[in-house]
């Protein structure tokens, strides 16, 4: 069974997303290690940083994935908001590090008019920058992307590109979110569009690479290149879908981390009923 969890919020402090990761039983969260509509953050304090370590011990939770601050553009052709990117990319590992996170999940960037291959151009050069700047034990995950505006990462090729043409793609992996490839083009309803899908993926970037999954429905539709959460079945995805996942037994030791709205309607505990059913799908295949 893959570790299934769910972005959790740090409000009142780091450790609040493991007590909530463990509230809802689960081995694996995600986090924002700042404010992600901010450029920087409160420095971290050593002992913040052990009581996140300690809680997460006490808790089970065995996995913690970071993701980065919204605002950061390593596609972009500004150069004082390149620069700042890079800065802001730099703190955000610097804090995965020091919070111990196994992953920090980013998305490439939006070329902003310049063209796909002048924002790819910019990424690359801007991860090689990173990397002798910023020795990491955290593994830096390359998001894809619903495609939406300029945004760079909606193709399985665009990652491919990157990982290819960095100088060090020893540090760099791959997070697959499903809304975002769904709303991208890519098929996942049915198992004949799941495994076209899972098998271009593996043929262009290598499975692999992937090391989490975000599992989230769409609102809009196949190809809308919008970016939309859902919860798992009610968006246009479909259960199928995640049914398929949690049966593959490629992904049977990767992170599954539900980034869906928390509260729909009069339901104000929507990862609860995420999580269950996730855990119904597997016990279903478990039985049979």
């Amino acid at each position: 069974m893959p570790l299934l969890g769910a972005h959790m919020s740090i409000v009142g402090g780091f450790t609040t997303a493991i007590h909530q990761a463990a509230a809802h039983g689960c081995p694996t969260v995600q986090l924002f290690t700042k404010a992600p509509s901010q450029w920087t953050g409160k420095p971290i304090e050593q002992e913040q940083a052990f009581a996140f370590r300690e809680a997460m011990t006490l808790h089970k939770v065995h996995l913690a994935v970071g993701h980065n601050s919204y605002l950061i553009n390593l596609a972009s052709p500004d150069d004082t908001l390149y620069e700042r990117s890079l800065n802001a990319l730099a703190d955000e590992i610097h804090r995965a590090n020091q919070l111990g996170l196994r992953y920090l999940v980013m998305h490439p960037g939006a070329h902003v008019g310049a063209g796909e291959q002048a924002g790819l151009n910019r990424i690359i050069r801007g991860l090689d920058t990173l990397r002798n700047r910023c020795p990491s034990r955290t593994t830096l995950l390359l998001e894809n992307t619903a495609g939406q505006g300029t945004c760079i990462g909606h193709r399985f090729e665009h990652l491919a590109d990157i990982l290819a043409q960095v100088r060090d793609a020893s540090w760099l992996g791959v997070c697959f979110d499903t809304c975002h490839a769904f709303a991208a083009g890519y098929g996942l309803s049915s198992a004949e569009e799941y495994d076209a899908t899972m098998g271009e993926l593996d043929r262009v970037v290598g499975l692999s690479r992937v090391q989490v999954f975000h599992i989230n429905d769409s609102v809009k539709g196949r190809g809308s290149r919008v970016d939309r959460h859902a919860g798992l079945g009610r968006g246009q995805i479909g259960l199928e879908a995640f049914k398929l996942l949690m049966g593959d037994n490629r992904f049977a030791d990767r992170p599954f981390v539900l980034e869906t709205p928390k509260q729909e309607g009069d339901q104000t505990d929507m990862d609860a009923i995420n999580l269950a059913i996730l855990r119904d799908m597997d016990r279903q295949r478990a039985a049979g």
